[in-house]
């Protein structure tokens, strides 16, 4: 068996777990998540719990079994606790603002980069240079934190741009200046 999937995840008091087919929707003081499971992977709720099981020993199937407890288990975590993903902006000049729900990226550009957040995603700005995107679902998250920092990559010169919170960039050296005179 899977060793993520066998695990049974933990549904904690003021959560709802609905289970209708394939889909399953999850309610919690945070909000709620509805999510469509593979027509393969049962989802069960045993107490408390809730368990995910997979009909045979295929590859396929084997594979299908730890993602599916892991999307459970993110839906459960999100609407409970939500999630949070930091980035931090590095460069003279460079600096975030919030306009509305709106993210104003100044950024090096002629212009400033505006960023619109889906529903159940907001911008929290701690300086303007240290900004997190927040919400219940880890993959858009996890999506709209990536697509604020493709705005300005780090570069590997100076390390300006946008990078993850904790995120390490590779520097290099640069050009070696001329050493000595004319030959």
């Amino acid at each position: 068996m899977s060793r993520i999937g066998r695990l049974p995840i933990a549904v904690p008091s003021g959560v709802d777990v609905a289970i209708d087919g394939r889909r399953v929707t999850v309610k919690g003081p945070k909000g709620e998540l509805s999510r469509e499971l593979h027509p393969d992977m049962n989802v069960s709720r045993e107490d408390s719990t809730l368990v995910v099981t997979r009909p045979t020993e295929q590859k396929h199937h084997k594979q299908l079994h730890g993602l599916t407890r892991t999307l459970v288990n993110n839906m459960v975590v999100g609407v409970t606790s939500g999630y949070r993903k930091g980035l931090e902006i590095t460069g003279v000049g460079y600096r975030a603002a919030l306009v509305g729900r709106k993210l104003q990226l100044n950024l090096g550009y002629s212009h400033p980069v505006e960023i619109d957040p889906p529903a159940g995603i907001s911008f929290e700005l701690e300086n303007p240079t240290r900004l997190a995107v927040v919400g219940i679902d880890k993959e858009l998250v996890g999506q709209i934190a990536a697509r604020v920092r493709s705005t300005r990559k780090p570069e590997p010169y100076k390390g300006k741009g946008v990078k993850y919170a904790g995120e390490r960039v590779r520097r290099k050296a640069g050009k070696a200046g001329k050493i000595g005179g004319k030959k």
